[in-house]
């Protein structure tokens, strides 16, 4: 018997070899059709979105203790990353295909900083000590009265000089947005390993409650200017027979400040006092199980979401004063200090919604834009991040116990990230300038600042998360390669 080489099975003009490929192809296209048979392949958009977010959340999860402890790297600085892979690179998330336009992919993303930024603020309030709002209401009232001014101050003025052809009017609607300091952000230099070790706990606190009050009392200094471009043009003229200076005054003391932020105050109070009594009568006859006890104030965030977005008031304020009066005698931060569950929550919300700000970030804006070129947006980032806090934490830190020296007043000056609040405050700005009409549809001015605020304050999310994100990382190899150095060389002989 002859041996038949590969080449003869391969060849057309062998006949075992024609005969050998016809059988292989029949055999491969019968197994085929069996396999289709057999599975019912359904690739819609949800199932890869969740099989993506669940492996993100597993590959992430294996490694976490090697990235936040190790590293130093926050989740979310790693899962704007994964977005950014997921979207743009490998092409498995396209958040354009999820929504019919690009207005519904904004509404998700107003709803989606929404929801974070309640439930964080709620678990915010929650683990600050017993009456904390009253027993230091001085380093407070510094921190968001005085302070809050100041960098939007600041802010207003480099933003107006780096942006060209931009009344001050709009500068100070797009610095109103980046204002508040991200609690989410945040979280990155009060908890874990590097604050363990670096940051007194006073410290942490105070950055926990200032982060939680002043992203919510950024609806006065964003709605002051928004009014004022509604009711007056650029130099001060009213823009309409109706209106003008006064009743934009008219509605920012009336309707911002009274029926906004006041009213959401009373409401967290209530709503938190309330809940408090609740859950402690339910305790005590043992109605409620261990579980549900933990969840229960990020359920009533989400009741003070649902409830406030009804009738128009500041929600994210009202959740930030709701965690802190429900455990203002301290009795549920001290039942629940050692649970892991809350963060475990928290944390899962953290990593999707900076997976979702890196698959909806609009990058090509900010190379493409007419409205500012990528050299004015990179010296923009850089000012801002320098400029925005930490001349005002420099000038106020002698009258803030918690803040000893100015060493620890450059660390909190410098670490005041941009992050969910800046991108919550730039679609409620987006919302009410889209109801700006004249004749001709949306007036040229509110959508001239619209677009401009698109790509500046995505810039400026993008520059924090990334800039915030390696600053601890970069500081302690530096450190270490510092300490290294300076034993070798006094090591050295004479």
């Amino acid at each position: 018997m002859s041996i038949q080489t590969a080449e003869a099975y391969s060849t057309p003009s062998s006949p075992q070899g024609v005969e050998t490929q016809r059988r292989g192809t029949q055999s491969g296209l019968l197994a085929c059709s069996t396999l289709s048979g057999i599975m019912d392949l359904s690739i819609t958009n949800f199932n890869v979105v969740i099989s993506v977010l669940g492996g993100w959340l597993v590959l992430f999860g294996t490694f976490s203790y090697l990235i936040k402890e190790n590293l130093y790297l926050s989740e979310a600085l790693v899962s704007l990353l994964g977005g950014v892979t997921f979207t743009h690179v490998a092409k498995l998330l396209k958040p354009g295909e999820y929504a019919v336009s690009e207005d519904a992919v904004a509404s998700v993303t107003l709803d989606f900083s929404r929801l974070v930024l309640g439930v964080q603020l709620v678990l915010a309030g929650v683990q600050l000590p017993s009456r904390y709002l009253r027993t230091e209401w001085k380093s407070l009232c510094l921190l968001l009265g005085p302070g809050m001014i100041g960098m939007w101050t600041c802010t207003s003025a480099v933003v107006w000089l780096l942006v060209p052809d931009l009344p001050l009017v709009h500068a100070l609607a797009i610095a109103a947005c980046i204002t508040p300091t991200d609690p989410v952000l945040s979280t990155t230099i009060v908890k874990g390993r590097f604050a363990e070790e670096n940051v007194p706990e006073d410290l942490q606190q105070i950055i926990v409650a200032e982060s939680g009050a002043n992203d919510g009392l950024g609806y006065p200094f964003l709605f002051l200017a928004l009014y004022l471009i509604k009711y007056t043009e650029s130099d001060g003229n009213p823009a309409s027979s109706e209106g003008g200076f006064g009743a934009a005054l008219s509605l920012f003391f009336g309707q911002t400040c009274v029926y906004v932020v006041l009213m959401s105050v009373f409401y967290g109070w209530v709503v938190g006092l309330l809940a408090q009594r609740l859950l402690h009568w339910a305790e005590r006859r043992k109605y409620v199980e261990r579980e549900c006890f933990l969840l229960f104030p990020i359920g009533m965030a989400i009741f003070i979401l649902g409830t406030c977005g009804m009738v128009g008031s500041d929600d994210v304020l009202a959740c930030f004063i709701a965690g802190n009066v429900f455990t203002w005698n301290d009795w549920f931060r001290l039942e629940t200090v050692e649970d892991p569950v809350q963060p475990a929550v928290d944390m899962m919300l953290n990593m999707a919604i900076f997976m979702w700000l890196g698959a909806v970030c609009p990058w090509e804006s900010f190379w493409n834009s007419e409205l500012i070129s990528p050299g004015r947006l990179v010296a923009l980032g850089i000012l801002v991040l320098l400029l925005r806090r930490l001349p005002v934490i420099l000038g106020l830190h002698r009258y803030i116990r918690q803040i000893r020296g100015s060493r620890q007043a450059l660390f909190v000056g410098y670490f005041g990230p941009i992050g969910v609040s800046a991108i919550f405050y730039l679609y409620v700005g987006l919302e009410f300038l889209e109801t700006l009409t004249d004749d001709d549809g949306q007036r040229a001015d509110a959508k001239q600042l619209g677009e401009t605020m698109l790509v500046t304050i995505w810039f400026l999310i993008i520059c924090s998360i990334v800039i915030h994100g390696i600053s601890v990382p970069i500081a302690k190899l530096g450190k270490s390669t510092y300490d290294r150095f300076f034993r070798r060389s006094v090591s050295l002989p004479a």
